[in-house]
């Protein structure tokens, strides 16, 4: 009877090995959506009063754990299933990237407002919540297509490994990811907080002081460059997806360095995918304004 019990602990021990093993892979293979996705969350996650950046990470982070809850099993549902559905769905995803990406240089480009000085804000303390809410929803949707990303990844290095395997690897990378991403977004968005107490700590000399100050200065700086690394990310991620599974692209100009060819494959999408939402979205006004005319 002891023997049995030690050879399910061997049993166990050599599972667990395996899916190390392939939870390695999976995460290497994953690590270039990963940094994506640190740079676009980590600028999603920034702009909100210090008091409010901590529970609105920690928001994000619940619905990106309900994310993979709800995609892990229905990708390994439809990879044994219906695989081209996995790939209809990553291409669509594809297209809201791109299109959010692109909104958000035509935005930069042609629609920036300018403050209005001296006009009072009403309801400020709603609109800052409702404007909280707004982004969170927008984070979290994003997140999705990522996850959607990074959970195909994963899977697509355990496809000859049994279905146990499968689902260890793919939530092992799934959870991994989660924490890891989060966990640095929440190191980054607290920067400042972390300088003004060396500062504090320090008495505003010597070498703490120092690091206080550069942390404190160079937060502004991070935040900026991740709003426009994050732009990108969601343009290239987009590309990607397109590139990597769409057989017309993927042999398209293969001269082209696939950095080249992933952003114009993001842009161009996201150029038709805006079009074709402003589109609908005049019409749509137009209809209603009718409507109204005529009642």
């Amino acid at each position: 009877m002891a023997s049995g019990f030690f050879a399910i602990l061997d049993d166990i021990a050599s599972l667990m090995d395996d899916v190390a093993a392939t939870s390695k892979m999976a995460t290497h293979k994953t690590a270039g959506i990963l940094g994506d996705d640190l740079a676009v969350n980590a600028e999603k996650a920034t702009g909100f009063v210090s008091s409010r950046e901590l529970p609105v990470l920690w928001a994000i982070t619940k619905g990106s754990f309900i994310n993979k809850l709800i995609i892990i099993p229905i990708a390994l549902l439809l990879n044994v299933f219906l695989p081209v559905a996995v790939k209809v769905i990553l291409v669509l995803g594809g297209f809201y990237l791109a299109y959010e990406g692109v909104e958000k240089i035509v935005e930069f480009l042609f629609h920036r407002k300018k403050p209005e000085h001296g006009k009072p804000v009403a309801n400020a303390e709603e609109s800052g919540t409702s404007t909280e809410k707004t982004k969170i929803r927008s984070a979290i949707i994003t997140d999705f297509i990522l996850s959607i990303e990074i959970v195909i990844i994963a899977l697509s290095t355990v496809l000859e490994e049994s279905l146990l395997i499968q689902v260890l690897t793919v939530s092992l990378t799934a959870i991994v990811a989660t924490v890891g991403v989060y966990g640095i977004v929440a190191l980054i968005v607290r920067m400042d907080d972390l300088g003004y107490r060396l500062l504090k700590r320090s008495g505003n000399k010597g070498f703490l002081a120092k690091t206080g100050n550069l942390l404190v200065k160079a937060l502004p700086l991070v935040i900026k460059s991740l709003a426009v690394v994050g732009t990108f990310a969601l343009i290239l991620v987009s590309g990607g997806i397109f590139i990597h599974n769409i057989d017309a692209l993927h042999h398209l100009l293969p001269a082209l360095p696939s950095l080249v060819r992933e952003a114009a494959a993001g842009l161009l999408a996201g150029i038709i995918a805006l079009g074709l939402i402003t589109a609908v979205k005049k019409l749509v006004s137009l209809f209603r304004r009718n409507t109204q005319k005529n009642s």
